[in-house]
Formats: structure tokens, sequence, C-alpha cells
């Protein structure tokens, strides 16, 4: 975290100075914005979260609630999902309150006595060297807390504006706002009242029966798997030995239970099996009972008890795997195809089980995808071309969840005699993990996204692939830490400059970074503000930090920010000798720069001896500021 440069911090260093919009943001909702966001869920608050950095980007977010969600049902956080967080500036204290997922158990039929359960393996739901962080299980409520404080204390200081529903939307085909929609008081004095609110762009995160979805024409469109599960938030006194870890239970008698441990030691989720939704139920099956769930969970739970003391929260749902025909309304419009000016985010693209723990975190990872990008067309900075982008990369990202959940949730309801092996569900799921935990989302070759030409420069930053931090050590004060963790969610690319081995064609990289006509900070870095407002570039060395000569390192590592033009001394890093990133990643000895986008995806490998090749990766992506 770097602060004081604008003069000396009296107070929380996390609480930005307010800018542009944020300096006088009136608590009502206006009547024209820039972007309005429609739902306060996952996919809506990272969304408002991101833009809040940009400061002269009007955002609302407008919730049908009369305040915060208090009880949420999405628990699980994926490690991609903590890395995330790191970026937002909270990854650490959601740690801290939250349960820590270690290991998995699975319970199968005692062979001697099929009535009974008894423990027939442990497998780690610790992905080692795949992600520094855990995963975690704490309630949604907190990480929307975190990225509402996070967006409080933004440049542009975003609220919710709680108690507006959503009631309809009409894009007009000129106008800077062209979208009118309209809202309704759910809450407050003026309860009932309607009112026309102005948008350039509206982002619908407003859940699986999503009405921007209905109002652009889309739908979800899938199938139901016709088994229905009750799930449970339950404080509870038994003697089944592994209530304190995540638990895969396979019955005797067919049924399956997901036992998973939540935050504050004391609190479990139960997904009871309910069994095959009879043809032609009609929901009947949602009107089962708590009472009914406890005595199913009883007896799947054989020989041990379940005596529930307390139940927080719990709901019976019906297996539906669905997916929306649309990202965006690119295609809405009786013309003809045109640019987007409404998208959707979250529940309301993809719905499916929740016993994969997916929901949450692939909502978070539309919001960021689509915010940044959102920011950067409104500041000025990129081309309204880069929008279409989200509706290409997320659309794949969630056919690819709904086949997966498909087969997770099928077997999690399959019959213990009807598995092949008696490993099959285990084996699955440790052949599957890194999906689940979000590490396979890969972005094909596109404008963001350079060709794989260069790949074997740096093996180990897959292209489309996020950047697989690792440990350096920073060399103007010997710290070390991993560089990753200096990714700031500022809608900032990042450019990493690994060093061949003597610096002779790094030095001349970064002279031309400095000072050529073509190069990307002159071309695409606005004159008078920081020097790296655009991009943050870090030098990695491969020479130990002892012996780095600070006053030999290039002017292009110490930018100079703030009214003081002080020098940044947070980009120059060195290689760890017992634990080389060189090595750890697969980077050349010859060198290498690796280019990673806002939301951490690794967008272009290339050598330290290209010049045009970078700034023509950028200019489809970004606009000239000179």
């Amino acid at each position: 975290m770097e602060f004081h440069h604008h003069g000396y911090v009296r107070t929380d260093p996390r609480i930005e100075p307010a800018a542009g919009v944020g300096l006088n943001r009136p608590e009502e909702l206006p009547d024209e914005v820039d972007v309005l966001i429609v739902g306060a869920g996952p996919a809506g608050i990272i969304t408002a979260a991101q833009l809040a950095q940009f400061p002269n980007v009007t955002t609302r977010i407008v919730e049908r609630r009369p305040h915060r969600l208090e009880v949420g049902q999405a628990d699980g956080i994926q490690a991609r999902s903590v890395e995330t967080f790191q970026a937002f500036g909270f990854a650490g204290r959601l740690i801290d309150e939250a349960y820590q997922l270690t290991d998995t158990e699975f319970w199968t039929p005692d062979p001697e006595n099929p009535r009974n359960i008894v423990r027939s393996s442990t497998t780690p739901d610790t992905l080692i060297g795949v992600s520094e962080f855990p995963q975690l299980i704490v309630n949604q409520t907190r990480v929307a807390d975190y990225l509402a404080e996070f967006a409080r204390n933004s440049p542009a200081r975003g609220e919710v504006d709680y108690g507006y529903e959503f009631e309809g939307l009409e894009v007009e085909e000129s106008g800077e706002y062209p979208v009118a929609v309209a809202l309704r008081r759910s809450a407050g004095p003026d309860e009932g009242s309607t009112r026309i609110v102005r948008a350039r762009y509206v982002v619908g995160a407003d859940g699986a029966r999503s009405r921007v979805r209905t109002s652009i024409g889309g739908s979800l469109q899938g199938d139901q798997a016709d088994h229905a599960w009750g799930v449970m938030d339950v404080l509870a006194v038994t003697d089944f030995p592994d209530v304190r870890r995540k638990s895969v239970i396979q019955s005797g008698d067919g049924g399956n239970i997901l036992v998973i441990p939540r935050e504050g030691n004391f609190l479990v989720r139960f997904y009871v099996d309910l069994g095959e939704v009879p043809e032609g139920d009609g929901g009947a099956v949602r009107a089962t009972s708590i009472e009914q769930i406890i005595e199913r969970a009883n007896t799947i739970l054989h020989p041990f008890t379940l005596d529930v003391k307390d139940v927080s929260w719990w709901s019976v749902y019906e297996v539906a795997h669905r997916l929306t025909d649309r990202f965006d309304d690119a295609d809405s419009h009786p013309g003809g195809r045109r640019a987007p000016r409404v998208f959707l985010a979250g529940d309301a693209c993809h719905t499916h089980s929740a016993k994969a723990g997916q929901g949450m975190n692939v909502s978070l990872q539309d919001g960021w995808n689509l915010a940044w990008k959102l920011g950067q067309v409104l500041s000025g900075h990129a081309p309204e071309a880069l929008l279409p982008t989200y509706s290409d990369e997320r659309r794949v990202i969630a056919k690819n969840l709904i086949d997966f959940d498909k087969e997770w949730s099928t077997l999690m309801a399959t019959r213990p005699e009807d598995f092949a092996s008696p490993r099959e569900l285990e084996d699955f799921y440790i052949a599957t993990a890194e999906f689940p935990a979000g590490f396979m989302t890969q972005y094909q070759p596109s404008v963001l996204t350079a060709g794989a030409d260069h790949q074997a420069l740096a093996s180990g930053f897959p292209l489309g692939k996020r950047f697989k931090s690792a440990e350096a050590m920073r060399v103007s004060d010997a710290v070390r830490a991993h560089l990753g963790h200096h990714h700031r969610a500022d809608g900032r690319y990042r450019i990493y400059a690994f060093s061949d081995a003597d610096g002779s064609a790094l030095n001349a990289w970064a002279e031309w970074m400095l000072h050529g006509e073509d190069s990307p900070l002159g071309l695409f870095t606005p004159p008078g503000g920081d020097d790296d407002a655009r991009f943050d570039v870090k030098l990695i060395t491969q020479q130990d930090y002892h012996d780095v000569d600070l006053l030999e390192v290039s002017p292009l590592f110490f930018p100079r920010l703030g009214p003081f033009r002080l020098k940044s001394y947070e980009k120059v890093w060195a290689a760890i000798p017992d634990d080389d990133i060189f090595e750890a990643r697969g980077v050349s000895r010859d060198g290498a720069i690796v280019v990673v986008r806002p939301d951490h995806y690794v967008a272009a490998i290339l050598p330290l001896d290209s010049r045009g090749e970078l700034t023509e990766f950028f200019r489809p992506v970004l606009l000239e500021q000179r």
C-alpha cells in the first residue's frame, strides 16, 4: 500500500481521498448516471466497488430490499475469489473470520452393516502449489460488507441505494443517457412512488428471476434434474465426528449429505438429499418441512445422531441448470446488432446447484470482468469496442460451469451401488479440484488476450489464465512478498519486466518505454498525472537483492507520483535464491515481458527485444492520450 505521496495521511490509509464525482456525491439517487446497477448481490456489489475507483464515473447501485442483506444463501469462497479479495484489500480480514477448508472426508456404507456409514477416505482440500490462499466458508453478507466498504472508501464514494425495485427499461436510439429505467420505491416514506432514471449503461445483477433480463428479451434456458435437496444452517449437538470438516456422505439407503462447517466454530450447513421428484410434482416437494429435513438427515447419518437446537436458515430446492441466451442487449435491437447498453451478470446469467460452491464465486468474476471495462470506457481510456468482450468471455465460462455442475450434482445424487467404483465420487472430486477452486478459467485469444507465440518465455504464466503469484524480494527495503498481492483493483494494467541475466536487453527496453515515440507509456498515459496512472510497470531481476544497485536501475521503475513528484520505491524486485520466481514460473533467462489485465488475467507475453508488438497489443483496447 502506497500513501503519504499527497501529504501526510492522518487517518485510515484505506480511505482514499474523495475525487471527481465523489467530492459532492448526492445522497439522493440522481436523475442521470453513467452506470446504474440493479441488485446488490455478489455480482452487483463488486461491479460497484470496482467502478468506485474511477473518480469521474457516476455509478449508482439500487437494491429492492430496505437494508443490507442479513442472511445470505451462498457461503463457499474459492481460493481464486480470495485472490480477488486481496486486490480489493480485505483478504486477510476475511480469512481471519472464515472457516478454512483443509480436508474433505468421504463417508460410505459400512460393508459389514450397510445401514451404518463409515469414513472411507480423506482428501486434501488445499490446492498445494496452485494458490497461496485457502478456500473458505463465510456468509456472503460479509463479502458484500467488505466490498461495500471498499466502494465507500474509494475516490467516487460508492453507496447502495436501498428500497428501489426495477420495473422496466427502454433503450433509445440517441442521447447522452439513452437507457431510461423505471424504478418503484419499495421502502421508505415514499413507498410505491415511481420515477425514471436515465443511464449510459445498465447492469442487471438482479438474480435468477431477473427483470432486467426479461426487459431485453432474454431468458434462462436449460433443464431441471428432477432431484430435490433440503439445505439448513443449524446449531446442533451431534456425535458425528467430522461435523467440523467438510464431509461427503453416501448412505446405504441411497441418501446423501454434504456437510459444510460454517464460520464461528458452531454453525453447520447440511445439504440433505430428498430424493427424486416425481413427474408432475408441480413444486410440491418445496413444501417439505424443516422437521422432515432433520429426520431425513438423521436417517442418512445413522448410526450417528443430529440434535438440532436452532435453525438460522433453511430452504428446499430442485437442482436446475440454466444459462441465459444473452449476456447483453447487443442483439436485442430490432434493427440488428449494436453496441451493448445493458449487461447481465451473476445469477441473472446462470443457475445451477449450490453444492459445488460456484454461484457467488463465478458471479464475482462476472462483475469484475465487466466493471473495469466500463470504467475504462467511461473514463475515456478505452474505446466502446472493448465492451462486447464481456459477453464473449463470460458466456464460455458460464457454459463450462453448467457442464461441470451437471456432472458433479449427478454424482452427488447417485446411489453407492450405482457407481462403477467405490472411489468414483472421490476420484472425480480430486481430478476436477482446480475447476471449483476457480483456476480453470482461460480466456481465448482476442483483443484482450494475445496469441501463444511467445508462451515458452514464461510457461508458468499461461495466457488467458489468472496471474499465478510468486514471491520475490522488494529491493528497496528487503521485504519478501507475493508479487500478485500488489496488484490492486485500481483499473490499471500490470507489466512485469523479467530481466535478462546481464540486464542489457532490459535496459534497452526500459529506455524505449520511457522515450520511444511509439511506447505505450507515452501514447496511453495522460499528461500531468502520475507516471504509473495507466501501467504499473515492475522489474524482476535474476540476481540476489544485495547485488542490485538501485543507482543503476532505469528511472522507468521509479515513477514519479503525486503533487510533489515523489519516487515510488515499490517497483524493483529481485528473485529469491532458494525460491527463484524465474524457475518457479518457467521464465526464460533471456528475460520476458508479462502483461496482466486489471482483473489479474495474463494478457500477453513478449520478448524483451519487442517494441511494436507491445504497443500494437494495447492499440485496440486503449485510447491515445497525447
